[in-house]
């Protein structure tokens, strides 16, 4: 392990960001703590001057953390970066992160500024920020549509500023995995300042893409992946944590490198962030979500049952799970209905008496989506009952 990448969480900042998941101060104050004892590196608390009540809760993040940094979002502008760094005076560890639109279509419809007049509020925006704290990081906004000539005048004059982290942006999610890499491979080349300062990757998941993008930085480069709990964020959501971490240490062989998480804090985290902001977990959301570790079909319960490894590149205890679940359903084998029964406490006398309970099964599960250990109890007690009676009633009716 030859190097660390860092992990920047900003569920509390963009992922809020998702329509209907705003959060109160307590609330962002309970998942702060949850990612702290995960051992996030860096948490974007909030954007400080977007409201009061945003202030007060990136206060109230930066005095109850105390193990990881804590950020507040700024606009380059002089009240942003003012307020962001009064909002951080309480941190053991603080960063202000301060951003400027980069591409053409942002700079002439969005911001109406020239390119030269980026380039000064940008140093203007990092040279205060460094009155407030020594951890400055710079975002070039859409960075992912933004000319590659620009990027590398920009970012040079940012960290000649005082920035210490610079963060390349795909804002709208418009990258494909090679050329965001590639981006940050030719920044990094071109750039003469470049080892002042850690890159990093913040992408959205317009194309569903984040992650993969994310992954691409890394092995270009980039040594810091800004990321949400769930993938919340807005519009189609940020790249997800849980799935970037999980890559990044299912796969040393490809990436070589690991981060601080403590992984087995995922799930808790997960489902913290699922029920403040009521925005509900996919089933088959990697990672995380309800089926991700669960087999249905009969060859991968065999598998599974001889071998965890034959269908499972992770461990289900090491993200927080109890263990792996084997479903029971009309795609199962006759091993996972055997090793179920038999975690009930129902053995069978015979193949024969097997093999007619699985038929059962089958039948059943035909007609029933979801087959519950009731359901395979009141099976087998049915099989016994029918093999055992002697008398059986076949109609009844009552006449008054």
């Amino acid at each position: 392990m030859s190097e660390k990448l860092i992990i920047f969480d900003t569920t509390l900042r963009d992922g809020e960001q998702s329509p209907g998941a705003s959060m109160t101060k307590d609330e962002k104050v309970r998942i702060a703590k949850s990612l702290e004892k995960m051992r996030v590196d860096v948490i974007e608390a909030g954007f400080a001057i977007a409201s009061q009540g945003d202030f007060e809760a990136v206060q109230a993040v930066a005095k109850a953390v105390k193990d990881s940094t804590v950020c507040s979002l700024a606009r380059a502008l002089d009240k942003d970066i003012d307020r962001a760094g009064e909002s951080i005076k309480g941190a053991n560890s603080a960063r202000i992160h301060t951003f400027i639109a980069t591409s053409d279509i942002h700079m002439k419809m969005k911001l109406r500024m020239t390119p030269d007049e980026v380039v000064t509020q940008a140093i203007r925006s990092v040279k205060r920020a460094t009155k407030f704290t020594d951890n400055i990081e710079f975002s070039p906004e859409d960075a992912g549509r933004s000319d590659i000539d620009f990027l590398c005048r920009i970012i040079e004059s940012a960290i000649n500023a005082g920035a210490t982290t610079i963060n390349i942006p795909d804002t709208v999610g418009y990258n494909i995995p090679h050329q965001f890499g590639e981006t940050m491979r030719e920044l990094i080349e071109r750039i003469p300042n470049s080892d002042k300062a850690i890159f990093s990757a913040h992408c959205h998941n317009d194309l569903g893409l984040a992650v993969s993008n994310s992954l691409s930085a890394v092995l270009n480069g980039a040594r810091q992946i800004e990321c949400t709990i769930n993938g919340l964020g807005e519009r189609a959501g940020n790249t997800s944590l849980e799935e970037v971490v999980m890559a990044v240490r299912t796969r040393q062989d490809v990436f070589g490198l690991d981060t601080n998480i403590d992984a087995t804090g995922i799930l808790a985290a997960s489902r913290l962030v699922s029920s403040i902001t009521g925005f509900v977990v996919q089933p088959n959301k990697a990672i995380v979500g309800a089926n991700a570790f669960a087999h249905e079909a009969g060859i991968h319960q065999d598998g599974v049952l001889k071998h965890r490894e034959t269908y499972e590149i992770m461990r289900a205890e090491d993200v927080g799970w109890n263990q792996n679940s084997l479903v029971l359903g009309k795609h199962s084998g006759r091993n996972a209905f055997k090793a179920r029964l038999t975690e009930l406490g129902i053995d069978f006398d015979s193949d024969e008496a097997l093999n007619d309970a699985f038929a059962r099964f089958k039948t059943l599960a035909d007609k029933k989506h979801d087959i519950f250990d009731e359901d395979l109890q009141a099976l087998v007690s049915d099989a016994q009952t029918e093999s055992s009676e002697t008398i059986h009633l076949s109609f009844t009716q009552s006449i008054c």
